[in-house]
Formats: C-alpha cells, structure tokens, sequence
C-alpha cells in the first residue's frame, strides 16, 4: 500500500508519463470491462430476448418462441429484436462518438467527459433493475444509453494512449490494459457465476430470469466504482488547441468545428482512413460474434446459463494470458502481422462454431479457450497500431472514428445476423454470414504499406512493424 501514495516519478515508458498513471489507464480497462463481460457478452442477450419473448405472448423457458413484437409499429421476430437493438445503436453512435472524440481533443478536462459518460453508462445499466415482466422497451432504451455512453467513455479513454508511451512501448501498454480489463471482466464474472449456480432452481425459469437482472445490474455498479480509480490517477494531457480553447459552450462549438474540419482534410490521410476501413470491416465480425455468442449457445446449441457463463468465464482467464503472448509475439514480429495472423485464426472459429453439435457443452466450451486465446491480442493491438496513425493532437476524433467498431458497437455483422435468421430462423446459417467479415478485412489489412502510413501522419515508425 505504501507505493501508493509515493510521488510519482517519470520513467522511459513514456513522455511525460509515470507508472502510476500507466496503472490508473489500466484501471478503467478493469472497470469497463465488467459491462462487456457480463452485460453484452453473457447475460443481456437471453435476459432481453425472453423478455421480448414474453412480450409477444411465448411461455417463460418455452423451447422455442416464434412470436414477434412491434416497437413503433414495426414487425420484428422475438429473436431478432437484440441483434437489430446493437444495430440501432451503432448508429447512433455514428454521430456521438466522433463529436465526443472531437470535444476531448479541445478540452483541457478529459477526466470530466471521462466521468460524465462512465457514470451515465453505469447509471443506466444499474436501472435494469426496473426492467420485469414484459417491458423490453424499457431495456432497449437503456441498452442503447448505456451502450453510447460505453463507446464515449472509450473514445476519451483510449485517446490517452499516445500520450503514455512512445512507439516502441504502445503495444505492450495497451495490451497490458487489455489483459487487466480481461482479469477484471473475468473476477466480477466468476461471482456472478457462483451467484447463478448457488441460486438458481431447476425449472423455476422466473429465478433464472431475476439472476440475469441482478448480474447485470452487478456489473453496472463495478463500473461505477472502479472508474474512481482511473479519475484520480490519470492526468491532464491537453493539445496546444485546448490551451488556446475555453472551456464549456466553447469546446461544444469549437468540437463541432473541428469535427467538421477534420472530416474535410481527412482525404490527407488516406493510409489511415485505409486501415481504419480494415479495421471497421474485421472488428464488426470479432464484436458480433462476442456480443451474439450467448444467443447463440441458448437458442441454436440449446445449452444451460451456467455453461455459457463457465466459458465465458474461461474465455476471460485465457484471453488475459493471450493479450500478454501476442503483445509478446509483436515484439518479434510486428504487430501487424500479429493482427494478421489472428485473423486467420478467428476464420477457423467461426467455421468450428458453425459446426458445433448442439446440447455438447464441452466442444463449446474448447471453442471458447480457442476465442480467449486470440481475442485480446487482435484488439489491443489493433488500438495500439491506430495510434501510431493518428495525426498529434487529434487522438480523441480518430478515435471516435476507431470506437464506431470497437467494444460491442458493431453494427453489420449482427444487422446481417439478425436478417438471415428473420429470413431462415437458423442462427447457424446467420454465424455463415460473419466469414466475410474476416475474409474482407484479412484482405483490407494486408494491403495497408503501415510504415508508410504512419510516416504519412506525422509520427515515428516503432522498430517492427
């Protein structure tokens, strides 16, 4: 505990940074992630899909449900009411995160905007407490706040990342910070797992339904506290604009601006809207099958809560070790090709997952080891390879471009998953779907020249790439 309050010094990990800051970065990873575990990976997608099960008149722990509901007139099967919710909500994140991205760079108080969306995600997620009986719009309203708010927070987050280390160290930094929030998706995870098993009552599907409420509100009060920890250990890296800026109405409007000036001059930086594009097309195929996965097990592969909550439990535990060995593999052979290569491998996930019997808990369970192996890695070091791309001073903008497709803001991948099932009610043939998402941005990768790109934007090349 003493090293805690022992002033900071800088080290050679960063300009300007010091190792306590580094570890309160690292700590909003621990915090978020505890929404992306148990919110979006585990429990929201059965929770919401009975709910609207319910709502269009099928029995609680019914099989099968082939009822449909109609949000705002609108025709829509049980099943596919989560998938087109995400889809909704990606889009709107289109306009926020790119404006929120674009206020962070102008403001001289990102902790605020940081806080501001933190505690209104977290906020948000607590209230499904109220969401019983049939009332799914109530929690699709609250999903698609609490799942805005997760996006902004992220974008301001991660548009620290420069700032806390040079070239050659971003890849080990933010892998680090990806394997942390895994611990810490995982830790909060494995209680809720212990909550479910000592709680529940075989065919007492009510029980199961009201555990799935609590754990989610669980996560959303573990946001809460834990970004305490990032708010008072980060600090304050302004750009010379937000020195020069003011500060409230006037960072709103100078935002706005600056959003539109960088949207005009980004056809200066076409090797980085290039690999933007990659990474859009191939991270919608990596978050819809994480944000579907669980959907997936209960409604095609018919298997039980808990076993989807032990693999995911194991997904978490192994994907902190992954993040670690391919941010260690990149330091010997890029992370580029690191990217590359588990592009290769989620391909072969998805195929497995196609051909996974259903009511085998065990295969499913081998898959998820597979997912948590090469499922950190890809992710940390895509947002680190970003970072090496982003013009100085405007990390929160191309950032909030980054996020469109980051953490569970995925948008094609389950808006075609949810029309092949409306069209053939086989989730099976939806998973088919994603390949080309891997497929396409393989290809789209592969042909970004990155020492060139990053020299295009104004920055350092780290050693290899």
């Amino acid at each position: 505990m003493a090293d805690t309050v022992t002033p900071a010094v800088a080290d050679p990990a960063g300009p300007g940074s010091t190792r306590r800051e580094r570890t309160g970065w690292y700590f909003y990873d621990w915090a978020n992630s505890a929404f992306q575990t148990t919110v979006i990976t585990v429990f929201l997608g059965p929770f919401l899909t009975t709910v609207t099960e319910l709502a269009a008149g099928c029995e609680l722990g019914a099989d099968s449900c082939d009822g449909a509901v109609y949000p705002l007139g609108i025709k829509v099967a049980a099943g596919s009411f989560y998938p087109y919710l995400i889809s909704l909500s990606v889009f709107l994140t289109v306009f926020v995160l790119p404006v929120i991205g674009a206020i962070a760079d102008r403001s001289a108080h990102k902790k605020r905007l940081l806080a501001a969306a933190a505690f209104t995600g977290a906020g948000a997620t607590i209230a499904f407490a109220f969401v019983t009986g049939e009332r799914y719009l109530l929690g699709g309203a609250l999903f698609l706040i609490a799942n805005i708010s997760f996006g902004a927070a992220v974008v301001v987050y991660n548009s620290f990342l420069p700032q806390l280390g040079g070239p050659d160290e971003r890849d080990g930094i933010s892998s680090r910070g990806w394997a942390i929030g895994y611990l810490g998706g995982g830790l909060l995870l494995a209680l809720n797992l212990v909550a479910v098993t000592m709680l529940s009552e075989e065919g007492n599907a009510q029980r199961t339904l009201d555990l799935a409420r609590w754990s989610i509100v669980s996560a959303g009060v573990w946001w809460a506290a834990f970004t305490l920890v990032p708010l008072r250990w980060l600090r304050e890296h302004p750009t010379e604009a937000a020195r020069r800026g003011g500060s409230g109405v006037n960072v709103l409007t100078d935002g706005f601006r600056q959003l539109g000036r960088t949207l005009r001059e980004i056809k200066t930086y076409p090797l980085t809207l290039y690999f933007l594009l990659a990474f859009l097309v191939f991270n919608d195929g990596i978050q819809t099958v994480i944000t579907l996965a669980s959907q997936y097990g209960t409604e095609e592969l018919r298997l039980e809560q808990s076993t989807l909550i032990v693999t995911i439990l194991l997904v978490q535990f192994l994907a902190f070790g992954g993040a670690l060995a391919l941010g260690a593999l990149a330091k010997r052979i890029g992370a580029w090709k690191t990217v590359l290569l588990s592009l290769v491998l989620w391909t072969g996930v998805i195929i497995a997952a196609f051909r996974l019997p259903a009511e085998a808990p065990v295969p499913f369970m081998i898959l998820g080891g597979c997912i948590g192996l090469v499922l950190g890695g890809s992710q940390a070091l895509s947002r680190s390879l970003f970072s090496q791309l982003i013009p100085a001073g405007k990390e929160g903008e191309y950032y909030g471009f980054y996020e469109i497709s980051d953490k569970g803001t995925s948008w094609l991948g389950p808006l075609a998953f949810g029309l092949v099932f409306q069209l053939t009610s086989s989730y099976r043939v939806g998973l088919v779907s994603l390949l080309i998402f891997f497929v396409v941005g393989f290809a789209l990768l592969a042909a970004v020249p990155m020492r060139r790109a990053i020299i295009a934007a104004g920055n350092t090349p780290p050693r290899v790439l």
